[in-house]
């Protein structure tokens, strides 16, 4: 079905799907919002847009579905086994655990080699034509697309959010996170990546992975992709947005007034700050899975699984050799074998969670939950995780100058994004510009930023007033009590904001099973703000951002800092380091960057988890090949870093199997 047949289709379903008309449906009102840490519900308002993807994407989100087809599968890209298999093989020579960022690449590099089979595994579905808009990525937060994590409580942070808990949700699709990402392109800084290598990990200095990065990007940024550190050939394509507010041309003009160069963000040579690069294509979202799994799907020798949940990786307690993995589909347990290795590309939460389900962690926490030991290892002991404070919100005296759900969410507007590609529906989130700062915090030597600045076209006010979807709000599951009481006055008005991003968190998290159950989440303490200097480096960038905004391009629209009147900071003066750190604790989100839960390192590093080569210590024929194996913090999203080592970790395999 052609794109403009599914766009036809969608506006019969936005006409038929009303409140009174849900005839497939019934309302649940029994969780008000956050619910359990596993099945949370969401009782949204009725919203034409976010009705439609909360149908679409097959999360109930306050609706209970009482019939088993899926009505909107021709929405949904497909993938099915070849040759009329209706089981998976006994053995193939890859199994590869998780279709993300890093997975998707792994399967199309290993099957270029037709003699070669790989099974992909997947716990998520296709992704389909609304994840495509990269307007809608906040709605997606709360949907079937993503698995619905909880940091475990902490006091003092995420004050503000339901029940005071972090809501971490990541990836669950064919493409991982990149499939509900904001799709940011970013490496991370040369010097971080030498000093990986420094720490004994050959083969991952900045030179030495930029290769890697080259070959996967297919550039278009109005002439940087004509730099040698930039690549127009490659598979994955990387863009400027094609329609923006003129809040961030303030945002770069003010940046240059305090010494911050419009540059190529990416380039090796210099900080500075630029317009957002993303993962996109004519102003349409380009996942790990679009780019890599989808044009190779029809390979014989690739067979892709969605909907599918890797419960065990066999490992022969003898030899310590992974030998397979088991797995259930449509409630059906499998067991496939491998004739040369598993491959875990599950992510930082749920792939040091499978290694410890599968007898490799540490010994004491494996044994309290009745697991037997196969390989001890710090597994899941350290977790670094970029945060952010995403309620800084300016107001403006100019109107529609800012991006606003209200004046974008009709039909016509989707039928312009489909046809075109270049309204505000291609805007990732409203994110517009991004900018890297070195703040007085920092006692870095070389120039490596501490904090990354994201320019919004306008703030979390967005989307709301009366007849708002609210999904950036409920996305990070903040209070309705808090927001009123904060911003309820400014609701629905034109804004600007800029997250600040902690680049370098000293404080660090862990991961640990909750029992020995594959389908109970895990335990995740993000130990977030306990480090002194991390509330320190926050409040120095929130002065920053208030001197961009105190420049001519920005006091053009007549922007002013809101006082927002969070309920636990109303006691402190407005705008003191002390309100500062307080309506951080109340605000605390995070940017779904989790890293080091499987980490890197050479032997001598007590904490690592792998080898340089990605392969778990002790255990033949295991690697860990995604986010989670990377040791240190750098500055970027994690979505470019996993796509570079999936092609990385490709060609590791390839070399050890002599395989061309």
């Amino acid at each position: 079905m052609s794109n403009y047949n599914c766009l036809w289709m969608l506006i019969f379903i936005i006409g038929t799907f009303s409140r009174e008309n849900l005839a497939n449906y019934e309302y649940d009102n029994s969780a008000p919002f956050a619910g359990s840490s596993r099945n949370p519900k969401l009782v949204w308002n009725y919203h034409p847009i976010i009705d439609l993807v909360s149908q679409t994407s097959g999360k109930t989100n306050g609706y209970k579905e009482t019939k088993n087809d899926d009505f909107f599968a021709f929405l949904r890209d497909y993938y099915y086994l070849p040759d009329g298999l209706k089981t998976p093989l006994p053995e193939y020579d890859f199994i590869i655990i998780g279709a993300g960022s890093a997975g998707s690449v792994l399967a199309s590099r290993l099957t270029e080699n037709k003699n070669v089979t790989v099974l992909l595994i997947e716990a998520g579905k296709p992704e389909m034509l609304l994840t495509d808009i990269p307007a809608l990525a906040p709605y997606f937060q709360s949907t079937d697309y993503t698995w619905q994590y909880y940091m475990e409580p902490q006091p003092g942070v995420c004050m503000g959010m339901l029940n005071e808990r972090c809501f971490w949700p990541r990836g669950k699709a064919v493409g991982g996170t990149s499939v509900v990402n904001y799709m940011i392109y970013t490496r991370g800084r040369p010097q971080e990546w030498d000093r990986i290598a420094a720490d004994g990990n050959y083969g991952w200095s900045y030179n030495e992975v930029l290769k890697y990065y080259i070959k996967s990007e297919k550039a278009n940024l109005d002439g940087f992709e004509k730099n040698p550190y930039r690549n127009r050939d490659g598979e994955m394509p990387v863009e400027f947005v094609p329609k923006r507010t003129r809040l961030v041309n303030a945002f770069l003009e003010a940046g240059k007034l305090l010494g911050h160069p419009t540059v190529d963000y990416n380039a090796p040579e210099k900080l500075g700050f630029g317009y957002v690069q993303a993962t996109i294509n004519k102003g349409h979202r380009q996942s790990a899975a679009k780019v890599f799994l989808h044009p190779h799907k029809r390979r014989s020798n690739l067979h892709i699984m969605p909907e599918t949940r890797a419960t065990k990786i066999l490992i022969d307690p003898q030899t310590n050799n992974a030998y397979g993995v088991t797995f259930t589909r449509n409630g059906i347990k499998h067991t496939s074998h491998v004739r040369k290795e598993v491959l875990l590309s599950a992510g930082p939460i749920a792939s040091p969670q499978l290694l410890m389900l599968s007898g490799v962690g540490p010994k004491n926490h494996l044994t309290s939950k009745n697991i037997r030991v196969i390989k001890d290892l710090p597994v899941g002991k350290t977790l670094y995780d970029h945060i952010t404070f995403p309620t800084l919100v300016f107001t403006l005296n100019t109107t529609r100058v800012s991006f606003n759900e209200a004046r974008v969410m009709g039909i016509r507007y989707i039928f312009d994004w489909l046809r075109d590609g270049d309204n505000d529906l291609s805007s990732p989130g409203g994110v517009e510009g991004i900018g890297y700062i070195k703040t007085p915090v920092s006692d870095d030597p070389e120039p490596v930023p501490d904090i990354e600045l994201i320019s919004i076209g306008g703030s979390i006010l967005s989307d709301g007033g009366p007849k708002g979807s609210k999904a950036v709000r409920q996305g990070i599951r903040l209070s309705n009590k808090v927001f009123q009481e904060a911003f309820g006055a400014v609701d629905n008005t034109d804004s600007w904001t800029s997250l600040p991003m902690l680049l370098h968190p000293k404080s660090v998290g862990y991961v640990e099973l909750r029992d020995n159950n594959p389908f109970s989440h895990p335990r995740m303490y993000g130990n977030y703000l306990t480090d002194p200097k991390d509330v320190a480096t926050f409040i120095a960038a929130i002065r920053h951002i208030q001197e961009l905004v105190a420049t001519e391009p920005f006091q053009k629209f007549g922007t002013k800092l809101h006082n927002a009147q969070y309920p636990k900071c109303k006691r402190l003066k407005f705008n003191s380091d002390e309100y500062w750190e307080c309506a951080i604790r109340t605000v605390t989100a995070t940017l779904h960057h989790q890293i080091a839960t499987c980490r890197m390192g050479p032997a001598s590093d007590h904490r690592a988890i792998v080898d340089p080569e990605l392969r778990v210590y002790g255990i033949k024929n295991l690697r860990v090949i995604d986010s989670s194996v990377i040791p240190r913090t750098i500055s970027a999203h994690t979505h470019a870093p996993a796509v570079m080592i999936g092609e990385k970790g490709a060609d590791m395999i390839k070399r050890t199997w002599n395989m061309r």
